[in-house]
């Protein structure tokens, strides 16, 4: 749905940006329409780039109030410019909010006649646990059954850049990645596992520092057929 979404927001802008680069590599005339859809899509990066700087100010005030509930001097030498960083690495901890995978798939989705599994495994993911604000992080293993189309590999990763990046339950996260896949792609099945560590269960609560949550979505020929989701377990299986 968010694919879908973004796809009649930006599928002109996008579709432009291609052929402005085709046009760089000789194949046809730079446009009018080009010119103005690329200026366009600079303009909105532009637009989100100021968003974020114009609201640094309320974050550093309250990372800076956060600090002195805590007892803190704010003016001593190593806090002076401590909310700053924290709002800043906030903001981009969770830069996710400002993209959608039409963004980096659009132009990378290409027609091949391949219907057997695709896999891309042990993808490093880092989020924050959206109850404590603390970080979780470990691995996501991907596979998909191609339906006459595949993605280039590295979007897959991207994919989980995008939804990690915010603030997250492993649930949701795992099924939300699933869900994008199969609608930009509409495959025969799509399958996502996510084996992370949750400093919630590390550093506070509990305290158990070999604690593991694994997570997994399942969707289309993944679901049904047993004998398809018991290969996949099978292949992303660590040695």
């Amino acid at each position: 749905m968010e694919y879908q979404k973004a796809t009649e927001m930006n599928g002109v802008c996008n579709g432009k940006i291609v052929n402005e680069f085709q046009c760089r590599n000789g194949f046809s005339e730079l446009s009018i329409e080009a010119k103005k859809a690329a200026l366009q899509c600079n303009h909105e990066k532009s637009r989100k780039e100021s968003e974020d700087e114009s609201k640094l100010p309320a974050l550093e005030a309250a990372y800076t109030t956060i600090l002195q509930g805590l007892g803190e001097n704010t003016d001593r030498q190593g806090l002076l410019r401590t909310p700053l960083r924290a709002a800043k690495a906030m903001q981009f901890l969770t830069k996710g909010y400002h993209e959608t995978i039409y963004d980096i798939l659009n132009d990378a989705i290409f027609d091949e006649d391949h219907d057997e599994m695709v896999i891309v495994k042990d993808i490093d993911m880092f989020s924050l646990c959206e109850h404590h604000l603390v970080p979780f992080f470990g691995k996501v293993h991907i596979g998909y059954l191609p339906s006459k189309k595949v993605v280039g590999l590295s979007k897959l990763a991207r994919i989980v850049e995008i939804y990690s990046r915010r603030l997250q339950v492993q649930e949701r996260l795992t099924k939300q990645i699933a869900q994008a896949i199969s609608e930009a792609l509409q495959p025969a099945g799509v399958a996502v596992v996510i084996e992370a560590a949750h400093m919630c269960m590390v550093m506070r609560g509990v305290q158990k520092m070999n604690s593991r949550t694994v997570t997994s979505a399942m969707l289309g020929v993944f679901r049904e057929d047993p004998k398809t989701r018991e290969e996949f377990l099978a292949l992303t299986k660590n040695s």
